[in-house]
């Protein structure tokens, strides 16, 4: 699997999903600081939420091979800048998690912040039903 660096506000679902990609129980975790795995980087939201805090994720994803930038179908507020990907420099995509909470009109309001975001695919998924996981392990695992 691609080493991915996991970037979204808090509460969005960033461990859940590395929790779901391990085989692990799902269950909520506060993470308090940077989370090393063997193939997924999991960022605490406050990185996100406070810009001060942006340059320790310009240095962590000196290790990532891949961005995932997360936000939940049913956030309120836009959490990435435009292009905010740019200044990373690496390959990013979009993750839209909690799709079994949100109606169609939300899940496509936070498909076009990623994508203004500077993701250039987009996956929708639910880690309690599963929903869309299945693409995205696919495309996580493929080599190119």
């Amino acid at each position: 699997m691609k080493k991915i660096m996991l970037m979204g506000a808090i509460g969005c679902g960033k461990t859940t999903l590395t929790q779901y990609l391990h085989g692990q129980e799902l269950k909520y975790n506060k993470t308090q600081a940077i989370q090393f795995h063997s193939d997924v980087i999991d960022t605490p939201g406050e990185f996100i939420q406070h810009r001060n805090l942006y340059s320790a994720l310009l240095i962590t994803a000196a290790d990532a091979e891949l961005l995932v930038l997360i936000a939940s179908a049913v956030e309120k507020i836009q959490t990435f800048s435009p292009q905010f990907a740019s200044a990373f420099n690496k390959p990013c995509i979009g993750v839209i998690s909690k799709i079994d909470l949100a109606t169609s009109d939300e899940i496509e309001k936070i498909e076009r912040q990623l994508r203004i975001a500077g993701a250039r695919e987009i996956f929708r998924v639910s880690s309690t039903t599963g929903e869309g996981m299945e693409q995205l392990i696919e495309y996580l695992s493929d080599d190119d």
